[in-house]
Order: structure tokens, then C-alpha cells, then sequence
């Protein structure tokens, strides 16, 4: 009998991505963002995709994949530089291409999606070479130019390291210089170079009348474009906004200078002037986010590149603010975080300006904790020789070493607040423990909860269906994991005369991966080639389903075509309408009578 197939096409040679992995050993590339160690045949290490104390991040050198059985993170290399890199398939592919010195193959399928972006590159590189030439011609750039060197105290070397340019006042200049390069309107405005008028469909330079910062990433290809005003206009700076080449929430501003000298620690910025000053200074470890707060993607970048960072924001409310939020966030990761305080400048550009390189190696031996940055801000926010703002900041105080994971951290912080606050510290530590096993209560519930949930499938969100029907989605998923194994039981079925579909199947999800399993048409199954299909959270669950299947004893053709046959049952109960339900138990009935 005939077998349905899939339509689904590889997007990337198989031989091609064969070779990616192959010369992308998972353990090395892995080793790049985690400490790994030996466990037996395995590797072991602390997960870099959510904040844990024991390890529970597993590779597999044996099958080239990886798994947390923390958070469910799993699948092989590519999949791995997807989470590590916040980047798309083909991004991820291409990083990896590069990382060996391997041309990229694709299918024609593919080719539309890889020129978008390789486009996307070369406007950004002729639209800066443009912006820069614009700088340092008087004609146009002489205001510029004097703002940079004079106001702002930069070199003309600097200006060079950094390749900054210069958006003249001008609606057409970049768009008609781009055009005279064979360049069309609709590809200038997708890379962000020109905006399109609703009035009257005309063109327009995005960037106009602003100094221009290039976007570098670590490869040396410029991804975007940053714009700052000479005056006190606003928008005070202008961005590009994601293409097929940039996503601002995973760039950071200098990285592909800071890369080769951060090993041990990075300087976090506010801003691009901040970032150039240091780095003029010296301190060619700085970065900064694009302005946006940090994300969970820029401490993963991070984390790849260093070992700690010292955050440096700006000494105003909304710089201490975003302080605040970058502890969390980095600690989420994994990062050591500590704190700069600017005393006596507003920001990291005006204290250099101000006290010198030395000025501010000096404060950056004098950074403070976490635990110091939270308890000098309740101290600065309360009253304390006040009884009633006494107890509210102790109260805040205890708050924050109960938030503390390690005991003999916590003990010692203890110490500290009982000297601040002439507070017995045996009183404040027994306060703090009873708020951290409260804590610790209310997370294992949480867990709990959420464990119940997914063996119930009510908060699945990769396999929503499931909670539907979940005996015929449990079938399913045992289905797809012993396929994962054995791909070849699908030919094998054919064989027997098993019409096996992706129609016979409940969930979405299942239908998705079963047609994509047939598309194949008898050559071996390989979840890398369908990145472009799968979300990274799809090829967790496949890792686990495969996984699962693997501590089984029983993984035989004839246990598929029993749960196969199982499954296809309780779909087709499931669709029945309640008159099919009776008319169906009377004709049991009917039958056991007559026997």
C-alpha cells in the first residue's frame, strides 16, 4: 500500500551540513561556552541556558548531541549554537561554516533566504564606506568632525578604528548614491538605509544629519547602523531595526574588539560614546547594548566571551534602574556581575575625560557586589535613624540576603547588615533562613506544578493538542522516538501493507514531524537539515522524545505497530460523534449476545 509523502524539501545539502558537523566536533564547540567535565563516556557541565548549582547540561560525543535535564535545551551542534548565539538556522549554520572554513551548499529552496541577507551585508558595507567618506569630506562633514574632535575629545585615529561616518542633511544623498550602484528602493528600506513616503511613495534617507556608528559583529561584517544627533533633537539616537542580517536584541556594540581581550572580564556600557572613550583610554574591553535594556541574548553572547562584567551605566536614576535589571539578567546566565560607581561625572565618557585612564583603573578596582549595590540603594532610600524607616529598610534588607543561594554568603552578609544597622546578626540570619525556606517551598511547588502540568500536557506549548486527546498524543510521541532510532520501520511498514500517514495522526505537532519524516522517502532521518522548519523548542522535544526511547529495552517494529495501531484507534474515537459512540456500543452488545 501506498505511503503518503511530505512535500517538505531540504533546505541545505545534506552533504554539506554532514561536513558542518563533522568538522564542528560537539564537545569543542561546546567546551567554548561551558566548563566541561568527564562522566564516564559523557561530558558534564553547567547549563548556559538557564541559572543552575549542579549540573544537569549532558553531551554526547558518541551521537554528537547534547541535552539539559534541567530546562529540556537539547539537539547537536547546530542546535546548540542556535541557543548559545540567539541566532536562525541559517545564521547558525553559516557561523559554524565559517568557524571550519566550509562554503556553504545550499538547495535552491534555500538560496533566496541566504542572498536576502547576504544583500542586506553588502548595502550596510557601501552605505558605511559612504557615510565615512562623508565624515572626513569638508563640505559635508566639517560640523561633524569638529563635534567628534572638540567637543567629544576623539582622535582622528579613533575615528578610524571605529569607522564612524556622517548622515548629511540631506533627504536623498545615501539613497541616490546606492541607486547609482545598482541598488533598488524596496532593498534599501528592508536594510533599513531609506524609509519609503506614505504620501507619495518617494524614497528617503533613513539616517540624516547624524553621526554614524557602524555595527560590527565578530565576523567583521557590518549588521547595522546607530545615529546620534550633534544638538539636543530627538530622537537623541536612531537604530536600524531588525533585517535578515541584524537582530539588536543579540548585537553588542564593539564586540568584535572587545572579543580578543575580555577573556577574564567585560565592561558593560550604556552608550557608543561611553564604549569609544574606554576603548580610547585603553580598555578595549567594552561593549554596549544597542539602545535597549539587556536581554537574556546579550548575556549569553557575554558569557561566551568572559568570565565576569562590570556594569557601568550611567550614575542617574534610570542608569542605576537598568543596573538593577542587568544584575538579574546575568545572573540568570551564570556571569559574575559587579557594579562601577561614577562618582563626581554623569557617565564613563565624562569621568575619563575628567580623571584620565588612570582615574578609572582605580574605580574599577573599587566595584561592588550585587549584594553592596542593593543595600547601598536601601540606604540611600531610607532614613535609618527614623524607627519606622529602620524596620522597612532591615525588612528590605533581610529580603535580599534571603535571595542569596549560598549559605555561607548569606551568613556573611548577615555580619554586614548587623554592623550597618546595630542589629544582632544571629537574629537578621534566622530572619533570612525563614524567608529562604519559605522561597525554596514556593519554587519546589512551582515545579510541582509545573511538572503535573506537562505530564498532562495542559502547559505544552511545543504539542498544544496534546491536552486534548492525551492518550493518542502519548502514542504519538512514543511513535516519533522510536522512529528517531529507527527510521528505517517506515519502509519496513510499507512492507507489511501499514498505510502509514501523517493523517493518522492527532496533535499538529505530530502531523508536522511525520510529514517531514516521510518528505525523506527512504533516506535517513536527520532533524538538522529541517532547521528551517523546526523551532529550537521542536528540536528539544525531539531530543527528548529520542532520548526516552533510548532508556527503553524495547524499541522493536512490532511495539510501533501495536502502539501505531493503538494510536490510530483513539484518534478515530475522538472524532466519532456522539450518535456514532452509541450506535457503535450497541452493535458490541448485539454481537457479544450472539456469541
Amino acid at each position: 500500500m501506498q505511503v503518503r509523502k511530505g512535500c517538505i524539501t531540504l533546505r541545505i545539502s545534506q552533504q554539506t551540513l554532514n561536513e558542518i558537523k563533522f568538522r564542528n566536533s560537539i564537545e569543542d564547540v561546546v567546551s567554548g561556552y561551558v566548563q566541561l567535565k568527564r562522566s564516564a563516556s559523557n561530558l558534564v557541565g553547567l547549563c548556559p541556558f538557564h541559572s543552575e548549582k549542579t549540573p544537569s547540561f549532558t553531551v554526547f560525543p558518541a551521537d554528537g548531541s547534547f541535552y539539559c535535564f534541567g530546562c529540556g535545551a537539547g539537539g547537536d551542534v547546530i542546535a546548540f549554537v542556535r541557543r548559545a548565539e540567539s541566532l536562525d538556522y541559517p545564521s547558525a549554520v553559516e557561523f559554524l561554516a565559517r568557524r571550519a572554513g566550509i562554503s556553504i551548499v545550499t538547495d535552491e529552496s534555500d538560496k533566496e533566504m541566504y542572498a536576502r541577507r547576504s544583500s542586506v551585508l553588502k548595502m550596510n558595507l557601501e552605505a558605511a564606506r559612504f557615510f565615512n567618506s562623508c565624515l572626513f569630506d569638508p563640505k559635508y562633514g566639517k560640523e561633524a568632525m569638529e563635534y567628534l574632535c572638540v567637543k567629544r575629545g576623539l582622535s582622528t585615529s579613533l575615528i578610524k578604528h571605529f569607522g564612524l561616518g556622517f548622515a548629511p542633511d540631506n533627504y536623498g544623498m545615501l539613497t541616490r548614491h546606492m541607486s547609482s550602484l545598482g541598488y533598488k528602493d524596496y532593498e534599501l528600506s528592508s536594510a533599513f538605509l531609506c524609509g519609503i513616503s506614505k504620501k507619495n511613495g518617494a524614497p528617503y534617507d533613513y539616517f540624516r544629519n547624524r553621526i554614524i556608528f557602524p555595527i560590527i559583529d565578530p565576523s567583521g561584517q557590518v549588521v547595522a547602523f546607530g545615529g546620534r544627533v550633534m544638538d539636543d533633537s530627538l530622537p537623541k539616537y536612531l537604530n536600524t531595526s531588525d533585517t535578515p542580517a541584524f537582530r539588536k536584541s543579540r548585537t553588542l556594540f564593539a564586540l568584535n574588539y572587545a572579543k580578543d581581550s575580555c577573556a577574564e572580564q567585560m565592561i558593560l556600557c550604556e552608550g557608543y560614546m561611553d564604549v569609544i572613550a574606554l576603548h580610547g583610554a585603553g580598555f578595549s574591553n567594552a561593549v554596549a547594548t544597542l539602545g535597549t535594556a539587556i536581554t537574556k541574548e546579550h548575556a549569553r553572547l557575554m558569557k561566551r566571551y568572559t568570565k565576569s562584567v562590570v556594569i557601568c551605566y550611567d550614575s542617574d536614576d534610570a542608569g542605576q534602574k537598568a543596573a538593577d535589571k542587568a544584575f538579574g539578567v546575568l545572573g540568570e546566565v551564570g556571569l559574575e556581575a559587579r557594579i562601577l560607581k561614577v562618582t563626581s561625572a554623569k557617565d564613563p565618557d565624562e569621568y575619563i575625560k575628567k580623571f584620565g585612564r588612570d582615574g578609572f583603573s582605580r574605580l574599577l578596582k573599587n566595584t561592588e557586589s550585587e549584594f553592596q549595590f542593593r543595600l547601598g540603594k536601601i540606604l540611600s532610600k531610607y532614613d535609618i535613624a527614623n524607627t519606622d524607616q529602620r524596620l522597612k529598610a532591615l525588612d528590605e534588607a533581610i529580603g535580599v540576603i534571603a535571595g542569596v543561594q549560598s549559605a555561607a554568603a548569606r551568613e556573611i552578609y548577615s555580619r554586614i547588615v548587623s554592623e550597618k544597622f546595630s542589629v544582632s546578626a544571629e537574629n537578621i540570619a534566622k530572619d533570612a533562613e525563614k524567608r529562604f525556606a519559605m522561597s525554596e517551598r514556593q519554587k519546589n511547588a512551582i515545579e510541582k506544578e509545573r511538572l503535573l502540568l506537562s505530564a498532562t500536557g495542559i502547559s505544552d506549548r511545543v504539542n498544544a493538542d496534546y491536552v486534548k486527546n492525551p492518550r493518542a498524543a502519548s502514542s504519538e510521541e512514543k511513535i516519533i522516538g522510536i522512529l528517531l532510532l529507527h527510521p528505517e520501520y517506515i519502509e519496513q511498514m510499507e512492507k507489511k501493507g501499514i498505510a502509514f500517514s501523517s493523517d493518522d495522526f492527532f496533535t499538529s505537532f505530530s502531523k508536522k514531524i511525520v510529514a517531514l519524516m516521510l518528505s525523506f522517502e527512504g533516506r535517513p532521518f536527520d532533524i538538522s537539515s529541517l532547521g528551517t522548519e523546526l523551532s529550537v523548542e521542536e528540536t528539544d522535544r525531539l531530543t527528548k522524545l529520542k532520548m526516552d526511547r533510548e532508556k527503553l529495552t524495547d524499541n522493536s517494529l512490532q511495539l510501533l505497530t501495536e502502539i501505531y495501531g493503538k494510536m490510530v484507534e483513539d484518534v478515530r474515537r475522538s472524532e466519532m460523534t456522539a450518535d456514532e459512540i452509541i450506535k457503535k456500543k450497541r452493535e458490541k452488545r448485539k454481537s457479544d449476545r450472539h456469541r
